[in-house]
C-alpha cells in the first residue's frame, strides 16, 4: 500500500520533489487534512495558519518547477514548538499569564528553516513556561498522546511529540532543558535529539536549554540538524560553526565501549517493562560487537535538589515580575514551585548553582570512559494525560536519566525500543561525549536498522 503523503519522510519528499513526481502543495494539503482529523482528539497545535502554509507551499512548487529550489528543505512541512519565535505570532509559553504580543522576528531556528524553503505549518503546544515533563497547560487545551488518548505526551515539547506521532508532516522542533525533547519523544514513540549545548543557536540563549529535532526517522533528524545548526549571532553561547557530515549515518559499532545505566542511586525501581526493553536494546549493540558494561548511577540527591531549588526559584522570580492579577493566571504547579522556592534562604539558592556544577562534573567524569551510554529515557510508562508527573512520592524521578545531560551539555537522543503490554512506546536514551552529536545520530541509526519492525502509527478514531 502506498504511504500517505503526510507520512512520507523528509528524505522521501525531497527525492520526489527532485523527480517532479510530487508537489509541495499536495503534501501540505495532506498534512493540513491530517491535522484536521487528529486535532479534536490530541490538541497538539497552536497558531495554525493554513493559508500561510499553502502560500509557502505554492511558492516552493513554483521554485521546483523552475528547477531552482531555495534550500535543503524546500517544500518540506515542519512544525515548531511555540516558544521558538516566528515573526508575527505571539509566544504564550504555555501560560495564560503571558501577555500575548506578536513576535518581532523569527528565532534563529525559524529563520534557518525559512531560508531553506521549509513550509512552517503550525506551532505546537507546551506546559506553562516549559516547567513540566508533562502536557498540562493553563493556556493550551490538554495535549493527549495519539497512542492512547488517556495518556500523557510527556513534556515540555508536548505538542511536537504528539504531532510527530500523529503524522503532522515529517519534521518537528522542540526545546529541551531537562528532557523536554526526549521525554515526549519517548512517550510518543518518535525519535528526538537533544544536541550538545550551543549546537543549534537559540534566542534568548540560556544555560542547559537547547533546540532539537523530533522526527519519525533518524535520517530526517540529521537533515534537520544540517539546517538549524547554522550560526546566528544572536546566540552568544553557541558553538563555532562546524562542517559536520550529518548525512553520514552508517557506522560499525564493533569495539565501541558502551556504558549501560539502568540503576538509580535512590534505590527506587524502574518500570520492569521499561528496563527489559532497554536491556534488550543493549544486547543488540553487544551482539554487533560493542563492549557493553554496567554503569553505576553517579548522581546524588543533593545534586538533584540543587536543580530543583534553582528552577523553582526561577518560577518565583517570574511570578514576582508580573502584576498580581496576571500572575494568578499561571498554572497551579508554577505557584506551588514559587511557594517552595520562598522557603529557601539566599545561601541555599547559591548552593543550588554549585550543586548543579557538581552534577555536571560528575556526569562528565562518569561517562567519559565510554564512547556512548545507553539508558532509559523515562523510568516510567506514559501516565495519565491530566497528571503533571508520574507520582508525588518522587517528583524528580521523571527526568532522572535525562536532565544530567543538559547540565553536562552532552548530546543525547531518544529512540523507540519497544512497547509495553498496553501498546505504549518505550524509549532508549543514547548519550555521547560533548560535541559528538553526529556519533549519537550514528548510534541511533545503527539501532534503528537492527531493532526490527515497529508497530503501525496510531490513527484517529
Amino acid at each position: 500500500m502506498d504511504t500517505p503523503l503526510y507520512a512520507l519522510s523528509a528524505v522521501q519528499l525531497l527525492e520526489r520533489y527532485r523527480a517532479r513526481s510530487l508537489s509541495p502543495v499536495d503534501v501540505t494539503k495532506a498534512v493540513l487534512a491530517r491535522i484536521e482529523r487528529w486535532e479534536p482528539s490530541i490538541h497538539a497545535t497552536y497558531g495554525l495558519d493554513a493559508d500561510a502554509a499553502l502560500a509557502s507551499a505554492k511558492a516552493s512548487e513554483a521554485r521546483w518547477n523552475q528547477g531552482t529550489p531555495q534550500g535543503e528543505l524546500d517544500g518540506v512541512p515542519v512544525t515548531l514548538k511555540e516558544n521558538i519565535a516566528t515573526r508575527g505570532t505571539p509566544s504564550p509559553l504555555g501560560s495564560a499569564a503571558t501577555v500575548l504580543s506578536p513576535a518581532a522576528a523569527d528565532a534563529p531556528a525559524a529563520a534557518r528553516l525559512r531560508e531553506a524553503g521549509a513550509v512552517i505549518v503550525t506551532k505546537t503546544t507546551m506546559p506553562d513556561f516549559g516547567f513540566l515533563g508533562a502536557a498540562p497547560s493553563s493556556f493550551h487545551a490538554l495535549t493527549r498522546n495519539p497512542w492512547d488518548l488517556s495518556k500523557n505526551t510527556g513534556g515540555s515539547s508536548s505538542g511536537a511529540g504528539a504531532a510527530a506521532a500523529a503524522g503532522y508532516g515529517p519534521l518537528h522542533l522542540g526545546t529541551d532543558i531537562g528532557g523536554s525533547v526526549r521525554i515526549p519523544a519517548n512517550f510518543c514513540g518518535v525519535f528526538g535529539l537533544k544536541p550538545s549545548h550551543g549546537r543549534i543557536p537559540v534566542d534568548p540563549p540560556a544555560a542547559a536549554r537547547v533546540i532539537g529535532p523530533m522526527t519519525r526517522t533518524v535520517a530526517d533528524a540529521a537533515l534537520l540538524m544540517k539546517v538549524v545548526s547554522r550560526p546566528d549571532p544572536r546566540d552568544y553561547m553557541s558553538l563555532p560553526a562546524q562542517d559536520i557530515a550529518w548525512e553520514q549515518l552508517g557506522r560499525d559499532v564493533r569495539g565501541l565501549r558502551i556504558g549501560l545505566w539502568t540503576d538509580t542511586a535512590g534505590g527506587w525501581p524502574i518500570d520492569p517493562e521499561v528496563k527489559e526493553a532497554v536491556l534488550a536494546a543493549a544486547r543488540l549493540f553487544e551482539q554487533a560487537g560493542a563492549i557493553v558494561e554496567p554503569l553505576t548511577d553517579w548522581t546524588t540527591l543533593e545534586m538533584r535538589m540543587g536543580m530543583a531549588h534553582f528552577f523553582t526559584m526561577r518560577c518565583r522570580v517570574d511570578l514576582a515580575a508580573m502584576p498580581v492579577e496576571r500572575a494568578k493566571l499561571a498554572a497551579d504547579y508554577i505557584h506551588a514551585a514559587g511557594e517552595y522556592a520562598g522557603s529557601l534562604s539566599p545561601e541555599e539558592t547559591f548552593r543550588a548553582f554549585t550543586r548543579m556544577q557538581a552534577l555536571r562534573a560528575a556526569t562528565v567524569a562518569a561517562t567519559q570512559p565510554y564512547d556512548y551510554v545507553l539508558s532509559p529515557v523515562s523510568p516510567v510508562l506514559p501516565f495519565a494525560a491530566e497528571a503533571i508527573n508520574s507520582g508525588p512520592e518522587n517528583p524528580l524521578k521523571d527526568s532522572h536519566f535525562t536532565s544530567v545531560f543538559n547540565q553536562s551539555e552532552q548530546p543525547a537522543a531518544s529512540i523507540n525500543c519497544g512497547y509495553a503490554a498496553s501498546g505504549l512506546p518505550i524509549g532508549l536514551q543514547i548519550a555521547g561525549r560533548r560535541f559528538d552529536d553526529l556519533g549519537v545520530l550514528q548510534m541511533a541509526a545503527f539501532y534503528e536498522s537492527v531493532r526490527g519492525a515497529q508497530a503501525p502509527w496510531p490513527e484517529p478514531m
